[in-house]
């Protein structure tokens, strides 16, 4: 049950004392916490006196009710002036204190004597006081353990300042690791797209032109590639002006000139050069079995990267084997050629037949020596026509090829058919060339004979033209390869071969590409073939084997040789043209030689 409000009367200074004294015996006997109870008891001082100080008589509402929001009672404490006319009522809120525990008496103030509500205060005092020595004590400890927290906090920073650096070193050095392994991989992947554009070539030219393009602006400035004579050796330009190109060719040696020392692997050090003073210049050898000239490479800004210039040293290095490679393979393109053209039939007078012929070598690759035609008269006055191609090129096809025309020629003085010398063509070539092989087809004409008798041994067939324009392709089956390890017997065959006709032979390289097989390629042939009209071609036989040519190899280069052999037999006198001489036509050799400087720089 909840004790009934108390209402104390407040006149002096020592009636404040004891109810002062009162309230703290309550609180005391309350169990209320020491800094709540201090807290109360300050603050109802400070209110009593500032009573007092108003002046008049004071009531002191005492009221002990249950707290709601904590466990136990509360201790309600309220200061009113007894006549609210006569003073200033106190403006201060209700003071409020816990009590954990029911008070085991209600003191009386008038009862307390005020020595004993002095000592209580002091009592308080004490109490608070000690709470503070306490208090003071834990704040000193706590002080200390801040201090020495502070101390580790510090050095934790330091430690993660440390290992910041550590981390950002680290970082660094892996970017900087990137950086340079990207940078290698560009230069190798250049390195080798670069190798593969200029070994793909056989022209000097074209790498040179190429190495041009692919290394200016971002590696070089300017190219420039000096070339030795055949008969020109380094010690040549030992007696010039040294410049660094002059240095390199006579040590063998990669320089550098600049102002400043490059100090680049394997690369020796000269002043600026007069033939680039305000960049630095790069002079490298090249060469492969034998010295072959200099690259100078002229900076693309104020230095040449270390990096860069092991690249460059290197790709010269392969520069120079890619030149070497191209001059092997034109001194034997140059051997193949000379070889088969020394070849080449001169074709014969026959009465009552016009012949042409045309040799055109390969436009692309060392293609020569495969191909080959021939036409000569057998002892009883026929004339045997033959067309040829044999397996591979270079100067070994060229040589087989002439010991199968000279077997040829050979075989037909006996007066023999086609059939019968392609047969001993093939037993010939099975016995001395293996692994070789060889398409051939044969034609004999006889002399007033409106026939003729041919056979094939695995060559594309002939085509026939007649006066009216009719065109015939001779596509009986061949016979097998010559060489091929099988033992054959060629079968001779007729074809008519009235006045006003042309019988033409060639080889693959004419109707043959890559890309579209042989058969659209004998269309064509056959097309332009017809095409031509008779008068024209017992006028100038070789007008109308250009013609023939024209249509078939003016859009793109060919790989292959070609042979082309045409075979007319004008109309009766009085009814076409006078014969034209025969003539063979062949496409001009050029004589090629090494010039002793080559320069390639890029425009402007």
């Amino acid at each position: 049950m909840t004790p009934a409000p108390q209402v104390w009367k407040i006149t002096s200074t020592a009636d404040a004392a004891r109810a002062r004294a009162a309230i703290g015996t309550i609180t005391t006997e309350a169990h209320t916490p020491l800094r709540e109870r201090a807290c109360f008891l300050t603050t109802l001082t400070a209110r009593l006196r500032r009573c007092l100080d108003h002046g008049g008589t004071w009531e002191l509402h005492l009221h002990q009710r249950h707290n709601t929001t904590a466990q136990g009672d509360r201790l309600d404490v309220r200061l009113q002036p007894d006549d609210p006319t006569a003073a200033t009522p106190d403006d201060g809120p209700l003071l409020t204190c816990p009590l954990p525990h029911p008070p085991a008496t209600t003191p009386d103030p008038a009862g307390t004597p005020l020595p004993d509500a002095l000592l209580r205060a002091d009592e308080d005092t004490a109490a608070v006081v000690n709470l503070l020595q306490e208090q003071e004590g834990l704040v000193r400890m706590h002080r200390q353990e801040l201090h020495h927290t502070n101390n580790g906090v510090l050095a934790l920073h330091s430690e993660l300042e440390a290992a910041a650096l550590t981390q950002r070193q680290l970082l660094e050095a892996e970017q900087t690791a990137r950086a340079q392994a990207e940078r290698a991989r560009r230069l190798l992947t250049f390195l080798g797209d670069t190798s593969a554009a200029i070994t793909s070539s056989l022209s000097p030219t074209a790498i040179l032109h190429r190495l041009t393009d692919l290394l200016v602006p971002h590696y070089a400035e300017r190219v420039d590639v000096w070339l030795f004579d055949e008969q020109d050796a380094p010690g040549h330009a030992a007696r010039g002006h040294a410049t660094p190109t002059v240095v390199a060719a006579r040590t063998g040696r990669p320089q550098h000139a600049g102002p400043h020392p490059a100090g680049l692997p394997g690369t020796s050090d000269l002043p600026p050069s007069a033939l680039s003073p305000q960049r630095p210049l790069l002079a490298i050898p090249l060469g492969a079995h034998r010295p072959l000239g200099v690259l100078t490479l002229t900076a693309p800004g104020p230095r040449f990267d270390p990096d860069t210039g092991i690249m460059l040293i290197e790709l010269a290095r392969r520069v120079g084997i890619a030149l070497d490679n191209a001059r092997r393979y034109e001194q034997s393109r140059d051997t193949a050629e000379a070889l088969q053209h020394a070849q080449l039939t001169d074709l014969p007078a026959v009465p009552g037949l016009l012949l042409a012929a045309r040799y055109l070598p390969a436009t692309q690759g060392l293609n020569i020596g495969g191909d080959w035609y021939d036409a000569f008269l057998q002892p009883n006055g026929s004339l045997l026509a033959v067309i040829g191609d044999v397996t591979g090129h270079g100067l070994h096809a060229a040589v087989v090829m002439g010991q199968l025309r000279t077997a040829l020629r050979a075989y037909a003085v006996d007066d023999t058919s086609p059939g019968e010398i392609l047969t001993r063509l093939h037993r010939m070539l099975r016995h001395l060339q293996p692994d070789l092989y060889a398409t051939a087809l044969v034609v004999r004409i006889r002399p007033g004979a409106h026939e003729a008798q041919w056979a094939s041994a695995g060559h594309p067939p002939a085509v026939v033209r007649d006066a009216d324009g009719t065109v015939r392709v001779l596509d009986a089956r061949p016979g097998v390869m010559l060489g091929v390890p099988v033992d054959h017997t060629y079968a001779d065959r007729d074809i008519d071969l009235p006045p006003g006709s042309s019988l033409m032979l060639y080889t693959d390289g004419l109707v043959e590409r890559r890309t579209a097989g042989i058969d659209p390629g004998i269309q064509r042939l056959t097309r332009a073939f017809a095409a031509l009209r008779t008068p024209e071609m017992e006028q100038d036989l070789d007008t109308a084997a250009e013609a023939l040519l024209t249509p078939l190899l003016h859009d793109s280069d060919h790989d292959d040789d070609v042979c082309l052999l045409l075979c007319h037999t004008p109309a009766p006198a009085g009814q076409g043209h006078a014969p034209q001489p025969n003539r063979l036509l062949t496409t001009d050799i050029p004589a090629r030689s090494s010039a002793q400087r080559s320069s390639v720089e890029t425009p402007g």
